[in-house]
């Protein structure tokens, strides 16, 4: 409702942008994003300002985007800015969407601190301040002084988007229809306010209990809190925290192992307010050397054939399959150029007819940008 409210106002302006994807793995990326939070903090030094993701630029269509689940783009933000804000990237899922689509709603809190850069960005100086002048974000060359002009305003778009009984139980409704039995769908109510639905597809490995295809959701809010395709993951909860322990399956051949990736905690507080804890517990598995050797020069060989576009062998087009995760494993081994020789494959992957390893591919590549963040 909020990004609903937000897009009626056709224009972006000096309080929120849209974007159609978020791109921070390139410098140019990086710094504009970077400029666009810095001038919307000194825009909104009393009120909230917003970016969202997955809007077609000129007909505001909601189109969607990848779900974004990096848990340290606070951290960039904190490298890059003085003073910076403290922001939040949600997830929002639209009924019209794909599965697989969300719409990225970041939330910036006001600092009431001129913020500007802490280093270079890009073509940007050194402590530029950037400021919102209508839809564009402009570097300011004089001193500048925080003024409230949206806070009326963003106020009045909050409260409207404010969710009501009726837009709850639609949504809970929703979410329990939405998935089969088999994933088990179901909810859980925290500190008698907060409406938590998820469903997952439960296995059971050497006794112990794993769900994939999981979805969570948090009602109040419209917003999905964590997704996963592939993943395995354990869930626990109480009655103020509801916890989430993603597995990752490595191994190889067919000896394969779960290793802990990361903990998300929703901790559900008394006055009204939730926060969201992301953990870090993975620690790469070893192998033995000579054996990552031999599979490292195999997958070699096999990007070099599709570079060159030779025909692949029927072995070779089952070793494709295996690509994403024994690239990991070298790399997560010391065999640096495995993620550059893992990106030279994607296109490859991702014409295949079966989706299952260009899936896979978005894994391992979401895995090892977590394994850089940490």
């Amino acid at each position: 409702m909020l990004i609903k409210n937000l897009l009626s106002h056709n224009d972006e302006n000096s309080f929120y942008d849209k974007k159609q994807e978020l791109d921070i793995s390139k410098k140019i990326g990086k710094a504009k994003f970077i400029k666009h939070i810095c001038a919307l903090s000194n825009s909104n030094p009393e009120n909230n300002s917003f970016i969202l993701i997955g809007i077609e630029d000129e007909t505001d269509k909601i189109i969607g985007t990848d779900f974004f689940d990096d848990s340290k783009i606070q951290n960039l933000i904190n490298a890059y800015l003085n003073n910076p804000p403290k922001i939040q990237y949600e997830n929002v899922r639209f009924p019209k969407l794909p599965r697989y689509k969300v719409v990225g709603l970041i939330t910036i809190h006001p600092s009431e601190k001129v913020c500007s850069l802490k280093k270079n960005a890009w073509k940007y100086k050194r402590n530029t301040v950037f400021y919102r002048r209508g839809s564009n974000s402009m570097p300011l060359s004089e001193a500048i002084e925080l003024t409230n002009s949206n806070k009326e305003l963003v106020e009045a778009i909050e409260k409207n988007a404010s969710n009501n009984i009726k837009l709850t139980l639609d949504s809970v409704f929703e979410f329990i229809n939405s998935h089969s039995d088999e994933y088990n769908p179901r909810y859980e109510v925290f500190k008698e306010q907060f409406i938590l639905c998820w469903a997952g597809k439960q296995k059971i490995i050497d006794g112990e209990t794993y769900y994939s295809r999981v979805d969570i959701e948090l009602i109040n809010e419209q917003v999905r809190l964590f997704y996963s395709s592939l993943d395995e993951v354990k869930i626990t909860y109480n009655e103020q925290s509801f916890i989430v322990t993603e597995y990752i399956s490595l191994g190889i051949d067919k000896k394969e192992t779960y290793y802990p990736l990361e903990k998300t905690i929703i901790h559900f507080k008394d006055n009204g307010k939730h926060d969201i804890v992301h953990e870090f517990l993975f620690e790469p598995p070893q192998y033995d050397q000579t054996i990552l050797q031999h599979i490292y020069e195999n997958n070699n060989t096999i990007i070099s054939k599709i570079e060159s576009e030779e025909p692949l062998s029927v072995l070779e087009h089952q070793d494709v399959e295996k690509l994403p995760k024994s690239y990991l494993i070298c790399y997560l081994n010391g065999f640096t150029d495995a993620k550059d020789q893992l990106k030279k494959a994607k296109n490859y992957i991702k014409n295949l007819d079966d989706k299952t390893t260009y899936i896979k591919y978005k894994e391992v590549m979401r895995v090892l940008r977590k394994v850089k963040y940490y």
